[in-house]
């Protein structure tokens, strides 16, 4: 699991700019355009900025897919994690967007816990952790979701994650 983990990590320490989504076809251009315009104005409150805005969902987008996870999960797991804020540190040392604790960077990393402040690398480490969980959890997402917070069991985290997650769910129209 490590050696894999560290691969999927490794890339986005080293990338400055969010990753430019590629698609197969126009129709799925223009319906990820749409989903883009549709999240845009619902963070608005959040992210007042429209090309910061726009970076930070285009790499959640990209890091969620990548990691096989529904993006409006990965948006309400951020919701509940850190409302959005980048350099949200919680009062045991969780970081970022995705509150990824330092340990994460010590075990797979170079060891500089400030990385986790850098969107890509915070969102890199976030879902792939996520997945990794889901997969240990046998696709089990609410085990899941209590493993990432470390309250496995627990219905409190699962469920405002799961909650959260609704605000975020696009249908095509």
């Amino acid at each position: 699991m490590i050696d894999a983990v560290r691969t999927a990590l490794s890339s986005a320490i080293a990338n400055a700019a969010p990753p430019i989504p590629e698609f197969p076809d126009t129709e799925s251009r223009i319906a990820y355009l749409r989903w883009l315009g549709a999240m845009s104005t619902r963070l608005r409150r959040k992210k007042a900025d429209f090309t910061t805005r726009k970076e930070f969902l285009q790499t959640v987008w990209y890091e969620a897919r990548r990691a096989g996870l529904e993006v409006s999960l990965v948006l309400g797991l951020i919701q509940v994690e850190s409302n959005f804020r980048k350099f949200a540190v919680s009062n045991v040392g969780a970081r970022g967007y995705m509150q990824v604790m330092p340990f994460w960077v010590r075990t797979l990393g170079d060891g500089d816990a400030g990385k986790l402040f850098h969107m890509q690398t915070n969102l890199r480490f976030g879902c792939v952790i996520l997945r990794h969980y889901l997969d240990r959890e046998n696709g089990n997402l609410f085990l899941a979701l209590g493993r990432y917070n470390g309250s496995r069991g627990q219905a409190a985290y699962p469920n405002a994650v799961l909650g959260a997650q609704k605000a975020w769910e696009y249908k095509l129209q």
